[in-house]
C-alpha cells in the first residue's frame, strides 16, 4: 500500500517561499552589516505628521474600526492631492478607497479584476508581490522586460504591444519603477495609454514613488491621458513619501465601478487598518510644495552619494531617475551571479543588497544585477560606500 502527502501550500503559491527581503534582513542582523536591501528609511518623517498621529490617538479618533472606505478626512485629502498635483478630479465618497498600504491595494485590485486564465502584462523586473497576487487570482503573468540602454532601463514599446493577446485583461504598470529606478516618459506613457484604449484593457498603476523623481524628471499619472481615467486603478501610499513605512496607509483612486470592485476584495483582506494614522496622513497630504521639493533634493543627494561610492568600488551603475533604489551590474567586478554575490557581500564588505533576479521571471536576464537602497542617513551611506571600496579590482 502506498500513500502520498498532499503539499500544504497550494499550487498557485508553490513557487513563492520566504521573501528575499526576510532572508537578507536576517543576514544583515546576523553579520552586523549595513542593510541597503529593504526599502525603508532609517529616520522618521515630518514631526508635525507624527504629532498628528499622536493627537488622533489621544483624541480617540481611529482607535476603533474606521469606516471601510477609509476616514472621510483622508479620502478628501487624497482627492484634493490628485486634483492639485495632476488635475485629476475624484469624488472622495465613491472614487477613493483607503487600503493597508499599496501592497494590499495591489492584491485587492488584482483579486477583484482578474478571472482564472486571464493574462496580465507587467513590466519586468517587478515588485515581488505582483507575481504572487496574479497567481492567487489564478491569472497568468506575461512579463515585458525593461532592458539596459544608454545607462538606464528602457521599455520596448513594440515588445509591449506584442505581449497583448486576446486573453490579456490588464496591464500592470509601475512608474517610478522599482527596482530599476526608471521613470516612464510622457511619450512612453502616451503609447501605453493608446494601447490600453485600442485593446480595451484595464490598467493598474503603482505610483508609490510619485514624489521621488530626480534630475528634473516628471511623474505623469497614466490616468491623465485620453481614455484612461475610466479604465485605470491608480495606487499610491504614504509610506515612501512621508517616511512612515510602518503605518501602512495606501489608497486607490478610480471610477466608482472599479473602486467598488476593489473594495469587494479588500473588505475580506484586512477589512480596515491604520485608523489613527489615516488622520495623520490626511494632514501630511496637505503639506506645502516646499516639503516635496526638499524631500526630493535630500533623496537625490543621497542617491548621488551612494552612486559615487558604487562606481568607485567598480560597479556599473545605472541612472536612477526615481524611487529609493540604484541598480548595478556586478560583471565589471568579475561576478555574474547576483544571488551568490549578495549572500557573500556581508562577509566581504559588511553591506547587504538585493539580487535583482528575484524580480524576474526570466532569471538569467536579471542575474548580473544587484539593487541597493539609498533611503538612509548620509553617514550610513558614506560608511557603506567606504566598505564597498574593498571590492574594487
Amino acid at each position: 500500500m502506498t500513500s502520498s502527502v498532499r503539499p500544504l501550500l497550494n499550487r498557485r503559491l508553490a513557487e513563492f517561499g520566504t521573501t528575499i527581503f526576510a532572508e537578507m534582513s536576517a543576514l544583515a542582523l546576523r553579520t552586523g552589516s549595513i542593510n541597503l536591501g529593504q526599502g525603508f528609511p532609517d529616520t522618521d518623517g515630518p514631526e508635525e505628521v507624527r504629532e498628528a498621529a499622536v493627537r488622533a490617538l489621544r483624541d480617540g479618533r481611529g482607535n476603533q474600526y474606521p469606516p471601510g472606505p477609509g476616514v472621510p478626512e483622508l479620502r478628501l485629502a487624497v482627492a484634493a492631492h490628485q486634483e492639485r498635483r495632476y488635475g485629476l478630479t475624484y469624488d472622495p465618497d465613491t472614487e477613493v478607497l483607503v487600503t493597508a498600504g499599496a501592497t494590499e491595494a495591489i492584491a485587492a485590485a488584482l483579486l477583484a479584476l482578474l478571472e482564472p486564465g486571464d493574462e496580465v502584462v507587467a513590466l519586468e523586473p517587478y515588485y515581488d508581490s505582483y507575481a504572487a497576487c496574479i497567481a492567487m487570482a489564478g491569472a497568468r503573468r506575461v512579463p515585458v522586460t525593461l532592458r539596459p540602454d544608454g545607462g538606464r532601463f528602457r521599455l520596448d514599446l513594440d515588445e509591449l504591444r506584442a505581449a497583448v493577446t486576446d486573453r490579456t485583461r490588464l496591464l500592470l504598470i509601475n512608474t517610478p519603477h522599482n527596482p530599476t529606478g526608471t521613470v516612464l516618459t510622457r511619450e512612453e506613457l502616451a503609447a501605453v495609454a493608446e494601447l490600453a484604449v485600442e485593446r480595451d484593457l484595464l490598467v493598474v498603476t503603482d505610483e508609490v514613488y510619485e514624489h521621488l523623481v530626480f534630475d528634473g524628471a516628471e511623474h505623469v499619472p497614466l490616468a491623465t491621458f485620453p481614455g484612461m481615467r475610466e479604465r485605470t486603478v491608480t495606487i499610491s501610499s504614504a509610506g515612501k513619501t512621508y517616511s512612515f513605512t510602518g503605518w501602512k496607509v495606501g489608497w486607490v483612486t478610480a471610477p466608482p465601478a472599479l473602486v467598488t470592485a476593489v473594495r469587494s476584495a479588500k473588505q475580506f483582506l484586512t477589512y480596515v487598518a491604520s485608523g489613527p494614522f489615516q488622520y495623520a496622513v490626511a494632514e501630511a497630504l496637505a503639506l506645502p510644495d516646499s516639503y516635496y521639493a526638499d524631500f526630493r533634493a535630500d533623496m537625490q543627494a543621497k542617491r548621488d552619494l551612494l552612486a559615487s561610492g558604487l562606481k568607485e568600488a567598480g560597479f556599473e551603475v545605472f541612472t536612477s531617475a526615481g524611487t529609493y533604489f540604484i541598480t548595478t551590474d556586478i560583471r565589471p567586478l568579475g561576478e555574474s551571479d547576483g544571488f551568490a554575490f549578495c549572500r557573500a557581500l556581508p562577509e566581504r564588505a559588511g553591506v547587504v543588497a538585493i539580487p535583482n533576479a528575484v524580480f524576474y521571471d526570466h532569471k538569467d536576464a536579471g542575474a548580473p544585477y544587484v539593487r541597493f537602497a539609498f533611503c538612509k542617513r548620509a553617514e550610513v551611506l558614506q560608511e557603506a560606500a567606504d566598505r564597498l571600496r574593498r571590492l574594487a579590482p
